[in-house]
């Protein structure tokens, strides 16, 4: 038997202040497109912006349904439509701010694992990491350089 360690290497940044004013702005984005996500099951409303190598910013928020599988996360609504709208460009860097209508959300909140599984394959597609940083309502915000810090042995095409 051999035994393989896993490990993750993440910055987390106490305030705003601790980031560059790129940085800054795309997280007041995914901010701003939290407060119009459609949640009225969960209460936990999601905000992502994504910054394409053209200069694109896509924003998207999750959308439920009363069916819950058929609803979307915010990550994956502006993934998809970035790929839709911008086949060919890249995704450098995604913005993630998530919080809840009970209390305050006051630690980072990564996406999920159907999120996660959909920006590997974006990151696949597009051979280059996708940096992404993630925060509750307040509090710290933690910074991924790729989603391979997420998500340890992803499932990808070079598996089928």
């Amino acid at each position: 038997m051999k035994e393989i360690e896993v490990s993750s290497k993440l910055q987390v940044f106490e305030s705003f202040d601790e980031l560059s004013e790129e940085v800054k702005s795309l997280l007041e984005e995914a901010i701003s497109v939290r407060k119009q996500a459609y949640a009225p099951y969960s209460n936990f409303l999601v905000g992502t912006a994504l910054l394409l190598d053209n200069g694109e910013v896509i924003t998207g928020s999750n959308q439920e349904n009363a069916s819950y599988p058929s609803g979307l996360c915010a990550e994956r609504t502006a993934i998809y439509y970035a790929g839709s709208k911008f086949p060919e460009a890249q995704i450098v860097r995604m913005a993630i701010s998530a919080g809840s209508k009970h209390s305050i959300t006051s630690k980072p909140i990564p996406p999920c694992g159907a999120c996660r599984q959909a920006i590997a394959e974006y990151e696949v597609k597009q051979s280059k990491p996708i940096e992404i940083y993630f925060m509750g309502e307040t509090g710290t915000i933690a910074r991924s350089h790729s989603l391979s810090n997420l998500l340890p042995f992803g499932f990808d095409k070079s598996v089928l």
